[in-house]
């Protein structure tokens, strides 16, 4: 009995130092895209972080740590909350234009047609935070729609792109050998492709210098998979079936990019 009592009290003791750990890589995350003025996915590290410092606090026995828990809690939160108001105030003052539910099996939506009014001359760089640019369809997606930014903004000199890392065996070297061969291909246009990874990236939104916000509820892949490789869809988008999403469009005045330029 007293050599289990002593192996639950090790097993709880690691259980609460796992999630102390990964509290501590969250608010680190948080503190980082807070001070890069990206405060929505600043105010879902905080979240997350807070979550797992709520469960140690619980399985903590020691009122010391248990305190010290809390009153870093309590600092968090006030910060997460500070953020939520300024991300409502921000969202407020950005006119939604267009809101488009595209059905499962619709067809007509590929990128030309659905970034249209978005694209002229003025846009002279693009961001884009898809946490699914990953796999091989996603990463030949994420191609289509730099052709397409290089074909139609003329002054385009920068594209943006933060996403997650493909954690399958060999899949993160493809994904960024992918990535760095796009990047020389698009340097021969005069545009410049930065590349960040981010594993805690929920949001999908892209946002072009000319001040519209584009949310898509799929980010880029909502194409259904072609029933193949010589079926008509299978290279144009605008006739290949989708899953069910939403799109939102947004305009704002006075757009600042979130990544350094």
């Amino acid at each position: 009995r007293c050599m289990k009592e002593t192996q639950g009290k090790v097993w709880a003791r690691g259980w609460r130092m796992t999630q102390l750990q990964a509290a501590k890589d969250l608010l680190k995350r948080a503190v980082e895209l807070d001070s890069a003025q990206r405060y929505s996915e600043a105010r879902i590290c905080y979240e997350e972080g807070i979550h797992n410092l709520l469960r140690c606090m619980k399985e903590t026995q020691s009122d010391t740590e248990r305190n010290d828990l809390r009153t870093k809690v309590e600092g968090y939160l006030r910060r997460a909350e500070t953020l939520k108001e300024m991300v409502k105030a921000n969202e407020e003052r950005s006119e939604k234009v267009h809101c488009i539910q595209i059905r499962a099996g619709d067809r007509g939506y590929g990128y030309e047609t659905l970034f249209r009014d978005c694209l002229d001359d003025n846009v002279e760089w693009v961001e884009l935070e898809d946490p699914y640019i990953r796999a091989r369809h996603q990463v030949r997606n994420f191609v289509q729609f730099c052709e397409l930014m290089v074909k139609r903004c003329k002054r385009l000199r920068q594209i943006s792109l933060t996403t997650g890392t493909d954690s399958s065996p060999a899949g993160g070297d493809t994904q960024a050998s992918s990535l760095r061969e796009l990047e020389l291909s698009l340097k021969e246009y005069g545009v410049q492709l930065v590349t960040v990874y981010s594993d805690t990236l929920h949001d999908r939104e892209i946002r072009f210098s000319n001040g519209w916000i584009v949310k898509i509820g799929r980010g880029l892949d909502y194409f259904q998979r072609p029933a193949g490789q010589s079926t008509i869809g299978c290279y144009d988008f605008d006739l290949r079936p989708c899953h069910e999403t939403t799109v939102e469009k947004y305009h704002k005045l006075n757009m600042t990019a979130k990544t350094h330029k």
